[in-house]
């Protein structure tokens, strides 16, 4: 499990109790994330969970991110090996970049809150997620369509979860997505964004009933 940008593997104890409770060897990953660029932070976040996950079990290794959490795995398996993966549920994650950081990188402060990583996801030049290439393990995606930050969410297509756009959250290559109604710093707490995880992670698709 990876947290997003700017936040602590406590943003996710939430889903890590209910996949706990579902018998998962879980891994949440508290990495530094406003201190160096992706590149760096990806073998960083990504080994630290590998070294928990693999000595404790021969199944497959699965990942749960969050915002730019699931730009990490990309990254990852992009240039790493992993001959154990499993399935991927990534839970807002701006997989093409988000246009706040276009609007808000040269503001002063920005660079200083969200460090090198942050300014590595907007949509233009320097984009880390316009830079990886499709998918082509089991991917599914969870968006958000709720906002409780309005400033945010002028600078972003509708519909949008505050932080990122719904279409570009998704990716080629991907095997399932679903929007849901709650914010992107809450998202990852939702009750049915949890009980989505849980099916994809057991099934490779997510759940109808979960609506």
């Amino acid at each position: 499990m990876l947290h997003g940008l700017a936040r602590t593997a406590n943003s996710m104890v939430k889903l890590e109790a209910a996949l706990d409770a579902k018998g998962y060897t879980v891994a949440n990953v508290d990495y530094p994330s406003r201190e160096q660029p992706i590149e760096a932070l990806a073998p960083i976040a990504v080994d630290a969970g590998l070294d928990t996950c693999e000595p404790a079990t021969p199944d497959p290794i699965h990942f749960v991110t969050h915002s730019m959490g699931g730009i990490l795995v990309r990254y990852y398996l992009e240039n790493y090996q992993l001959s154990n993966l499993g399935h991927v549920v990534m839970i807002a994650p701006p997989n093409q970049g988000s246009e706040v950081v276009d609007k808000l990188a040269e503001v002063p402060g920005f660079a200083t809150v969200n460090g090198p990583a942050g300014l590595q996801l907007g949509t233009g030049e320097n984009s880390m997620p316009l830079q990886l290439g499709p998918v082509d393990y089991s991917v599914g995606i969870i968006a958000g369509t709720k906002t409780f930050n309005p400033v945010l969410s002028q600078f972003l297509p509708n519909p949008d979860d505050g932080k990122i756009s719904v279409e570009r959250t998704k990716v080629d290559g991907m095997a399932d997505f679903r929007a849901v109604a709650v914010s992107h710093p809450f998202i990852m707490k939702d009750d049915i964004v949890i009980e989505h995880v849980i099916q994809f992670l057991e099934t490779g698709a997510f759940s109808n009933s979960a609506r």
